[in-house]
């Protein structure tokens, strides 16, 4: 069986449907401007919105079969010495290293124009010691790859470009991204789209392409912060996501692509509104309580640390605070004994105990399914 490998069309794409997206894209960029009115009121977003940046790069990873959990990953990361699997240790890799480039794309993206040779780096950082180190990190690939059930490419779901086609592909992607259009969030569907038909890396594409929904979104000025997270819809939606994309590649079905990620922007726009309005609501009462709590000076370096990292050890906790240790336990104490946070694991010996916020922890994980 011979096996073509599909020729992306040039961008934009011809079939556009536009007259029957405009309701979708109306209401779609109402609910984006409201998240980002929310997302202008919140004070260091970095620090308040971070366990949302960790449940994103979750969720992400999960659509590629990844198993471990919010809460596995905070707790590694509070006692990466802790016995786990090597499959766990495997996923909680790609997680952090999934969150680590956001973070560099949010800085990045402050001074430098979103292209290709971002992207790379980006890539660089996803397969950085994990299961893809050895799948060409931040090279755009030069062998056939495919999608499928199975090692044979007669299988194959989907075979993308020929590795000769991906270069001039991607110039064409890269000049869409850089141009006009009569919609930017339609524009970005179709650059999501592309850029997972174009499959440039040996390994990541799926979660590289979902990076850059809020990239390009704070790029096109849509959001004033590049922090949006779309992962939980794709997830929830996993067999509908997949056959979208796979439509606009075997059917030219564009239409049906962009209503679904216009659906998705603004399912998310809300969750994503909702889950930031009521982290600040409970970091503002944070401030009212912690300080009375502790009668400390260092009250607001404590909440800002519990906001960070919402499970934690102590010693991560005397770090992120930089409390000095005798004043940092004391104030754990305190919040312990108004059931601020919870003991999660007692130390012992050399371990540090382990802690949770949990009320962080449930909004952040209050996905509505």
């Amino acid at each position: 069986m011979t096996v073509t490998p599909y020729v992306p069309e040039p961008l934009p794409p011809a079939g556009i449907d536009w007259e029957s997206h405009i309701p979708q894209i109306a209401s779609a960029n109402r609910a984006l401007a409201r998240y980002d009115g929310i997302l202008q009121a919140i004070p260091s977003p970095g620090i308040l919105l971070s366990p949302l940046l960790t449940q994103e790069a979750v969720f992400s990873s999960r659509i590629e079969g990844t198993q471990a959990s919010l809460e596995d990953v905070l707790r590694f990361e509070a006692n990466p010495k802790e016995e786990i699997s090597d499959a766990t240790l495997a996923d909680i890799r790609e997680i952090i290293n999934y969150r680590e480039a956001l973070r560099a794309a949010v800085d990045a993206t402050k001074t430098r124009q979103l292209d290709i040779t971002l992207i790379c780096d980006l890539h660089r950082i996803l397969l950085s010691d994990s299961r893809g180190m050895d799948r060409e990190p931040g090279c755009i690939r030069e062998i056939q790859n495919f999608i499928g059930r199975d090692a044979y490419i007669e299988h194959a779901i989907f075979v993308p470009p020929a590795p000769e086609n991906v270069p001039r592909a991607l110039a064409d992607w890269e000049a869409y991204l850089q141009g006009e259009e009569k919609d930017v969030l339609v524009q970005l569907s179709v650059l999501k789209a592309q850029f997972e038909i174009i499959h440039p890396f040996c390994d990541g594409n799926g979660r590289i392409g979902r990076m850059l929904v809020p990239l390009i979104l704070y790029e096109k000025g849509l959001i004033s912060n590049p922090m949006f997270y779309i992962s939980a819809y794709f997830e929830r939606h996993r067999p509908v996501y997949y056959e979208r994309l796979l439509a606009v590649s075997r059917d030219r079905d564009w239409n049906s692509w962009i209503s679904f990620f216009l659906g998705a922007i603004e399912e998310q726009a809300e969750e994503n509104g909702r889950k930031a309005k009521e982290i600040l609501s409970l970091y503002d009462e944070m401030k009212q309580t912690v300080p009375e709590v502790t009668r400390s000076q260092y009250a607001v370096a404590a909440i800002d640390a519990l906001f960070r990292t919402p499970i934690f050890s102590s010693s991560e906790f005397y770090e992120q605070s930089m409390i000095p240790k005798k004043t940092a336990n004391r104030i754990l104490q305190q919040l312990r004994e108004q059931e601020i946070i919870a003991v999660l694991e007692g130390g012992g010996g050399r371990r540090a105990a382990t802690y949770v916020f949990p009320r962080l922890i449930a909004i952040t994980e209050g996905d509505r399914l």
